[in-house]
């Protein structure tokens, strides 16, 4: 009985022994017969110096060097409108005619007293010469005339100020009035503004005080014009700081030949304030982010291979696409640009040429 079991167990232990080879063998052949993956494909860039103006960025909105409401200083009835919404006007131009009528009408009365107070005057003159009047009557028909010049003055006055013309040039809004309206004192009329030049108004905080200086030059470009970028100069900066806010005021004058830039549009300001220095820079595309800061990965070659490794660097300012290196690489450092996703320290890559875009441009 006891030969017997260990009969069984050896038989046993055959089987299993077998099994276990075989499946030993079966392993080991597919891990001889699996071909390691292929490198990764990269694409590279290198690290290059370029000359940048050191600026400060600011927020701020388009403002009119002149710009206002029309009103009217005196009440009356719109006898004709002279202008379209949204025409260019010069300084002097005739925009709005009230009604006149009875103005003109008093005004003939107060011309006629005028002539006579001016008849009585010059009487006056002659009977004082042969002394057949006193200086008191003369005196008193001077005061008169004087009296009736100043209603003619005032008359005309009023009549030329219900003649509204353009204070200055500019473009002229929409018109709030029409034909036979009947305006009150200060009615609404329609807003003008001059709009070259412009100004750009911004704030910075301020600790930039000591980098302000007038005839600084400012870029600018709005939402509205999203390629193109608008150069002015800094022509006013308030002498002080707001306490509210811990910012000084800054002003800057844009040419505006062209007359994109209208008031109320919001602005991002770039201030260049000192000499251009030089810098590395790489792509923004080049540089990755996590937890742990900002990485790239250099290419170096090893044993005839290109070999991936990591590297943690720091980066300053950015500019049209492009990142300072402020510490951990070098000029002329071959870095990869795309495929970083697929990458782990020290391992093998290939470098293939960067896929062509075409590139449509605006016109």
């Amino acid at each position: 009985m006891f030969k017997r079991n260990i009969i069984i167990i050896l038989v046993i232990l055959v089987i299993i022994g077998g099994l276990f080879g075989t499946k030993f063998l079966q392993i080991n052949n597919a891990m001889q017969s699996r071909k390691a993956p292929p490198p990764a494909t990269v694409t590279t860039t290198r690290v290059i110096s370029e000359t940048w103006q050191p600026s400060v960025p600011a927020i701020g909105s388009v403002t009119a060097t002149e710009g206002i409401v029309l009103s009217n200083e005196f009440a009356g009835i719109v006898s004709a409108i002279h202008f379209k919404s949204g025409q260019a006007v010069n300084k002097g131009d005739l925009l709005i005619e009230l009604d006149t009528s009875t103005d003109k009408a008093e005004l003939k009365g107060l011309l006629a007293s005028q002539k006579l107070a001016q008849l009585k005057y010059k009487r006056q003159v002659k009977l004082l010469k042969t002394k057949s009047t006193s200086k008191s009557n003369r005196d008193e028909a001077l005061a008169i005339l004087d009296q009736a010049i100043a209603a003619v003055s005032t008359k005309q006055s009023i009549i030329n100020k219900k003649m509204i013309q353009a204070p200055f040039s500019g473009i002229i809004g929409i018109r709030n009035v029409d034909i036979g309206q009947y305006l009150d004192k200060g009615f609404s009329i329609a807003p003008l503004q001059s709009l070259a030049p412009v100004y750009a108004d911004f704030t910075l905080a301020e600790r930039h005080f000591s980098k302000l200086a007038l005839g600084q030059t400012v870029n600018i470009s709005v939402d509205a014009y999203p390629n193109q970028r608008f150069a002015g100069l800094v022509t006013a900066i308030d002498p002080g700081v707001e306490e509210s806010t811990r910012a000084v005021r800054l002003r800057a004058t844009i040419n505006n030949s062209e007359k994109l830039l209208r008031p109320g549009m919001f602005t991002e300001i770039e201030l260049l304030t000192t000499k251009p220095q030089p810098y590395l820079t790489l792509p923004d595309t080049a540089i990755t982010y996590n937890t742990y800061g900002e990485n790239v990965y250099i290419i170096i070659e090893k044993d005839g291979k290109n070999i991936a490794q990591h590297r943690t660097i720091k980066t300053g300012k950015k500019q049209q696409g492009r990142t300072a290196i402020t510490e951990g690489l070098s000029l002329n450092d071959q870095v990869v640009n795309e495929g970083q996703v697929k990458l782990r320290n020290n391992i093998p890559v290939t470098i293939v040429p960067p896929k062509k875009t075409n590139s449509v441009r605006e016109k």
